[in-house]
C-alpha cells in the first residue's frame, strides 16, 4: 500500500470534508480497502468537531489548535461590527493564528498544501500551495508560487483546474455527479504530481466532494430520510463516491515513503436533514423581531432585504446548518432595546424558549443552545449571543421570511438533504506506533495540529488547545 522505504520521516494528511465515521468505519469498510488498510495498521475513531460544526471555522480550528472564539470567526459570514448590516467573509485574511504548515515552513522544511479551506487569498508558504473553494476563480492568483498555476495548466492539458464543485445545490443530479467526479479527478492528479515532483516534509490535501455529494444526494441513500424513495437511481451515489475517493487515496499512498505518518481526518460528519426551523419567523411570532413591512408574496426573502424596526426588535438570527442569534442591546447595537443590565436574564430566557421549540407534532427535537463564552477560551471580534443546534443538527436553521410557518421541509438556499453531524473521523497510521486496528475513544479536532507538530519533531506551542494523539 505504501511506497518504498526511505529514511526521511514525513507526514501526509488527507482531509475528507464531511467524512462520516458511520460510513467509513461501519457501513462501507469492506468496500474501502485503502482506508481499511490504514485502520488495520493504525488507530482510528471519531473526531469531535468545533462549535459550530461547519467547514469554516472547523478546518482552521483543527490546523491551528485554537477554538473559533480565539480565531474570531463563527461561520462563513460574520458580523464586521455591532451594526446591523456589515458582514465579512472569513477568508484566509481572517486567520490570524498560525496553522501547521506555517510552523513546518518556519523550521525550514518544505510543505505542500492543496484545497485546505481558508487558503485564499494566497499567502506565501515554504513550498507549494493551491487555494480552496473560497477562491473566486482561477483567474485570480490561486497558487504559491504563482508559476505553479501554469504548471497545473500544462499538466491538465487544456482542462481547467477547479477549486470546488460549482452549483452543488441543484435538482440536476446527473450533471452534479459528473462535476463532483471531474473536480476530484483533476485535484487528485495534481496532488499526485506534487508528491512526485516537489520536496515536502508535510503535505495535506482536502477533498470537498464528499461534502458536496452528501448535501446533494443524502435523501437518495438513507432509508431513514423523510424523502427517501426506495429503488431510486441514485441510491448508491454516495457509496460509489466514497469508493472512488478510497481508490484515489490509494494512488496517493503509493507515492509516499513507507515511513510516512498518514492521518485521515474530517472536519465534521453528516446526518439526514429532517427539515428546517424558520428561526426569524419564530422570533417574529413571539414578539422578539418586528418588521416594518411584510415579506413579498412572490417568494422567500432574506432578513437583510427587509426593513426591520430595530427600535422594537430584541433579537434576530441568521440561518444555516445552525443558527446564530443576536440580541439588540442598548449601548452595543445602534438602536439597542434590551438593557445591558438585563442581558443575561433575557438571553437565558430566550435560550430556554428556543430549546423548547417542538417538532410539528409537539414532541421534543432535542435542540442544544450554546453561549459562546461557555464553549470558547476567548471570544474575539463579534460573536453571536447564542449558537443553536436545532434537533442536535437534525434540523436546519432557516433565516429567510415568508414561509408562513415556523417549520419548512425545503431548504431556502437550494436543494440540500443533509446536515452536519458533530462527530467527524480520524485514522492515524504511525509506523512507530504499536497499536494495530484499534478503535480508540473520540478525540477533538484541535488535537490534529499538535499531533502533526509532534510527528515532525517540532515544538508544540503552549497556546495550542489540543493534545497530540499518541501513536500507541
Amino acid at each position: 500500500m505504501l511506497g518504498l522505504l526511505r529514511r526521511h520521516r514525513r507526514m501526509l494528511i488527507l482531509g475528507l470534508d464531511c467524512g462520516a465515521p458511520q460510513l467509513v468505519f461501519d457501513a462501507w469498510q469492506d468496500r474501502l480497502p485503502n482506508l481499511r488498510g490504514l485502520m488495520e495498521v493504525g488507530i482510528y475513531g471519531q473526531l469531535t468537531s468545533s462549535i459550530p460544526a461547519i467547514t469554516v471555522p472547523a478546518w482552521s480550528s483543527m490546523l491551528s489548535s485554537r477554538d473559533p472564539g480565539v480565531l474570531g470567526f463563527y461561520g462563513f459570514r460574520n458580523r464586521a461590527d455591532y451594526s446591523y448590516d456589515k458582514m465579512t467573509i472569513a477568508t484566509d485574511a481572517a486567520v490570524r493564528e498560525k496553522r501547521v504548515w506555517d510552523y513546518v515552513g518556519e523550521s525550514g522544511r518544505p510543505v505542500i498544501v492543496v484545497g485546505v479551506p481558508q487558503t485564499y487569498p494566497v499567502r506565501p508558504v515554504n513550498g507549494h500551495l493551491i487555494a480552496s473553494f473560497l477562491t473566486p476563480s482561477i483567474q485570480h492568483q490561486y497558487t504559491h508560487p504563482n508559476d505553479l498555476r501554469y504548471e497545473i495548466a500544462h499538466l491538465l492539458d487544456g482542462q481547467e483546474y477547479e477549486v470546488d464543485v460549482r452549483d452543488f445545490r441543484t435538482e440536476d443530479k446527473g450533471a452534479l455527479l459528473k462535476r463532483i467526479y471531474a473536480v476530484n479527478e483533476k485535484q487528485a492528479q495534481v496532488m499526485r504530481h506534487l508528491l512526485e515532483t516537489k520536496p515536502w516534509d508535510f503535505a495535506m490535501y482536502v477533498d470537498m466532494g464528499i461534502d458536496r455529494i452528501q448535501h446533494g444526494f443524502w435523501k437518495y441513500h438513507d432509508p431513514t430520510h423523510p424523502k427517501y424513495e426506495p429503488g431510486n437511481p441514485y441510491q448508491d451515489a454516495i457509496r460509489d463516491y466514497y469508493v472512488h475517493v478510497d481508490r484515489q487515496i490509494g494512488t496517493l499512498l503509493e507515492r509516499v515513503p513507507r515511513d510516512t505518518v498518514v492521518l485521515i481526518v474530517s472536519d465534521h460528519g453528516a446526518k439526514g436533514m429532517v427539515g428546517g426551523i424558520c428561526i426569524n419567523e419564530w422570533l417574529r411570532r413571539e414578539g422578539y423581531l418586528t418588521l416594518m413591512e411584510e415579506p413579498p408574496d412572490d417568494g422567500l426573502t432574506p432578513l437583510e432585504k427587509l426593513r426591520v424596526d430595530w427600535s422594537h426588535t430584541r433579537a434576530w438570527s441568521t440561518g444555516g446548518y445552525y443558527a446564530r442569534v443576536f440580541v439588540n442591546v442598548i449601548g452595543r447595537e445602534p438602536q439597542g432595546v434590551v438593557p445591558a443590565t438585563e442581558y443575561e436574564t433575557f438571553r437565558d430566557r430566550l435560550a430556554r424558549e428556543i430549546a423548547a421549540i417542538p417538532a410539528p407534532d409537539g414532541s421534543s427535537i432535542g435542540t442544544r443552545v450554546f453561549k459562546p463564552k461557555e464553549v470558547y477560551q476567548e471570544t474575539r471580534n463579534v460573536p453571536p449571543d447564542l449558537i443553536v443546534y436545532f434537533g442536535n443538527l437534525a434540523w436546519r436553521a432557516v433565516g429567510s421570511l415568508g414561509h408562513g410557518d415556523v417549520y419548512t421541509f425545503e431548504n431556502d438556499t437550494g436543494p440540500d438533504d443533509a446536515n452536519h453531524a458533530e462527530e467527524g473521523m480520524f485514522i492515524l497510521y504511525d509506523p512507530d506506533g504499536k497499536a494495530r486496528g484499534e478503535r480508540v475513544p473520540p478525540r477533538q479536532l484541535m488535537d490534529v495540529a499538535p499531533t502533526a507538530l509532534r510527528t515532525l519533531g517540532l515544538r508544540i506551542p503552549p497556546a495550542m488547545q489540543g493534545t497530540a494523539i499518541a501513536p500507541q
